[in-house]
């Protein structure tokens, strides 16, 4: 087996990506899977009475090595994925399940759990939280099901892996494989940057002229400016026909049956567990709690939201009938005329403010707030990564390592689009004590030429905040045991952080400071900067509904019995919602890689909205201090939050820095909702 697979040799303990190769993997997932279940065979089967140190401290170490060469597999799955690394993906999936339902579902490991939690009152706090959520764990992996249902259960959690792994490659495919070629003559409207990612984007595809991919960073700005009517329909099309068997791909990426089958999977563990329906099962351990709440929560938000969204279709429907155009307002119509209302409205247009937004300038702005608020600094480091155009930097405080921080943000072929924070290693503080290695990936738009800057939209901006607030989670994590540090938290909280850490990029002297010309070094115009900022919740209407439609349909989808037909499901749905036509999905069923790409936020996509309600309300604690780099609320803001994983109940967390429940008010005023529902 390749050593460097498990025993990292690169700078500061990072992999030394340029000695691995593809066939290095499938005979170390041998070794590493032999290894793990013989170390999880020692503990179950130790004839030593059963203790927190030779049980639960033991299975936090146990499977180390297969830890960490997941740790670089799947990362080389979501950035630069192949068909041989595809392929292994595919075979390795049931695999690893079916390994982790052995360990889970051990009857000698529910036991000894068992007998260290009659004891847990006498561990420290945290040995007491690890031994609660162990016992937990275990319980809601199945492991006190016996008998055939003990076997249904395995068999139930092999097959999900092997369909969530087909969806999100099927996924992968159709995104993959569209290009959609712009003549000369039909780039109205296109701003001079647009067309030159879009012909950027044409030459790393060996083409010639211009193209539009599904990255993000490139259809929705043509979206917004292209003014041929019928190309941004073709291209909204694909975008939106990915996963459903007509897109790019055709019928073989069709994941309209695999959702259902996942649906129907899910439900049946659930049941077999003793919970009514799916729903039922995963929001117990959330803040959440129960569906009901989930669902109040977003009624709530979506009444305000939807007032909003059907003045603008008005708005924008005459707009439409100015251009000559007779017919409905179509999803494909939203963007461009929001567009170029905002620009009308606000005097606002996005090719004067991307100058301003390189990734370089953004970077500092991220790292220099980061300073600010919590005493890190962040030094690039030269190491053989994945990509060429991948970077890494050592984080310190006080001159002391912290972590190593990852960060790949071009689009590339190959490279699973959305955004992302994972680790390559957690925190922990076992024997010498581990630190973090921590990677952000986006899809942002690559420079134009080698030396040239890379330009970001505002919501790229965003989106490198969002990203760098998970990171955050992870660097400052100070607790014992690795599986419950950094973002190892309830799904509803895990949010919290890096939604909360966008609201600094909106603050005017992080723009002051920051936003610089790209070629003149000038910084951004006070003028231009207040019509940004203004034009902030031009589309709150919209991107508030467009999240709900798809938090709502996930919710539905797992309460009470499965649907056999998700489309028919989603479809009645946004029926009962009234939901705006012209304003579909954020993510439809098809492509919902959030709730079918893996169990992660299978119901529970509403967690965004569920933390936006807490990142809301802290941020105000720092205006309510008239300070938004106010030391004494981010060093709370640390204490409790960034730095306790899940060593306490997030519920708690919140209350001992907030001192308070939170409130849906700072959303709706944020989100600039409100006035419409007063």
């Amino acid at each position: 087996m390749n050593p460097e697979l498990t025993h990292w040799t690169g700078p500061l303990g990072l992999p030394r990506f340029d000695l691995i190769r593809d066939e290095d993997f499938a005979p170390a997932f041998d070794a590493c899977l032999t290894e793990a279940e013989a170390a999880v065979e020692a503990i179950a089967a130790n004839p030593a009475p059963p203790s927190f140190a030779n049980t639960i401290a033991a299975l936090e170490t146990a499977e180390e090595p297969l830890n960490r060469l997941c740790a670089i597999f799947f990362t080389l799955v979501g950035t630069d994925s192949n068909p041989a690394r595809e392929d292994l993906q595919r075979r390795i999936a049931p695999r690893l399940a079916a390994h982790g339902s052995k360990v889970s579902m051990d009857p000698r490991l529910f036991d000894r759990v068992e007998a260290v939690m009659q004891d847990a009152d006498a561990l420290a706090p945290e040995d007491r939280r690890l031994t609660e959520l162990t016992l937990r764990g275990l319980r809601r992996a199945g492991a006190g099901l016996t008998g055939e249902a003990r076997k249904r259960m395995a068999a139930i959690r092999e097959r999900l892996a092997v369909l969530s792994t087909e969806f999100s490659q099927n996924v992968l495919v159709d995104e993959r494989e569209f290009v959609l070629e712009i003549a000369d003559d039909h780039l109205a409207g296109l701003p001079d940057w647009l067309i030159r990612a879009m012909r950027a984007a044409a030459r790393e595809r060996g083409r010639q002229g211009q193209v539009v991919t599904l990255n993000r960073s490139l259809i929705v700005p043509f979206l917004e400016y292209a003014e041929d009517r019928a190309l941004r329909e073709v291209a909204w099309r694909a975008w939106t026909a990915r996963g459903s068997g007509q897109g790019a791909g055709g019928a073989a990426t069709d994941n309209r049956p695999i959702a259902a089958e996942i649906l129907q999977l899910r439900h049946e563990r659930a049941q077999l567990l003793g919970y009514e329906d799916f729903a039922s099962y995963k929001l117990e351990p959330e803040m959440a709690r129960s569906a009901e709440n989930v669902e109040a929560l977003l009624t709530e938000v979506w009444t305000a939201a939807r007032t909003r969204a059907e003045a603008d279709a008005a708005r924008l429907t005459e707009m439409l009938r100015e251009d000559g155009v007779n017919g409905a307002l179509e999803p494909w119509d939203w963007r461009f005329y929001a567009g170029r209302r905002r620009r009308a409205e606000h005097d606002l247009d996005e090719a004067e403010v991307k100058p301003y937004l390189t990734l370089s300038a953004m970077l500092d702005a991220v790292f220099d707030t980061a300073r600010r608020l919590f005493g890190i600094e962040l030094h690039e480091i030269s190491a053989p990564l994945w990509s060429p155009d991948v970077r890494a930097w050592e984080v310190v405080r006080d001159g002391r390592h912290m972590a190593v921080f990852v960060g790949d943000y071009h689009a590339r072929p190959g490279k699973r689009s959305g955004a992302w924070c994972s680790a390559l290693q957690q925190q922990h503080k076992i024997g010498q004590g581990q630190r973090p290695i921590v990677v952000n990936v986006c899809n942002f738009t690559p420079p134009e030429a080698e030396g040239e800057p890379a330009y970001l939209s505002w919501d790229d901006a965003h989106t490198l905040f969002h990203e760098f607030g998970h990171a955050l989670h992870h660097i400052l994590s100070d607790v014992t045991w690795p599986s419950m540090s950094g973002t190892s938290v309830a799904r509803d909280f895990v949010e919290l952080p890096s939604q909360l850490f966008e609201h600094w990029l909106e603050q005017p002297e992080v723009l002051d400071r920051h936003a610089r010309h790209a070629q003149t070094g000038a910084p951004l115009p006070p003028d231009l900067r207040d019509r940004l900022l203004a034009a902030g919740n031009a589309e709150q209407g919209f991107a508030t509904v467009e999240y709900l439609e798809s938090a709502l349909v996930d919710l539905a989808f797992h309460r009470g019995a499965p649907p056999a037909d998700p489309m028919a499901r989603q479809a009645e749905v946004l029926a009962e919602l009234g939901a705006p036509t012209a304003i579909p999905m954020r993510h439809a069923t098809p492509h919902f890689a959030h709730v079918f790409s893996g169990d992660g936020y299978s119901s529970g996509y509403y967690s965004y909205m569920w933390s936006e309600v807490m990142d809301a309300d802290a941020f105000e604690a720092f205006l309510e201090k008239g300070d938004a780099f106010d030391p004494e609320i981010a060093a709370r803001l640390e204490e409790w939050i960034l730095s306790k994983g899940d060593s306490l109940p997030a519920d708690e967390l919140w209350l001992k820095f907030r001192e308070r429940k939170p409130g849906v008010h700072a959303l709706l005023k944020g989100r600039g909702l409100l006035a419409k529902t007063s």
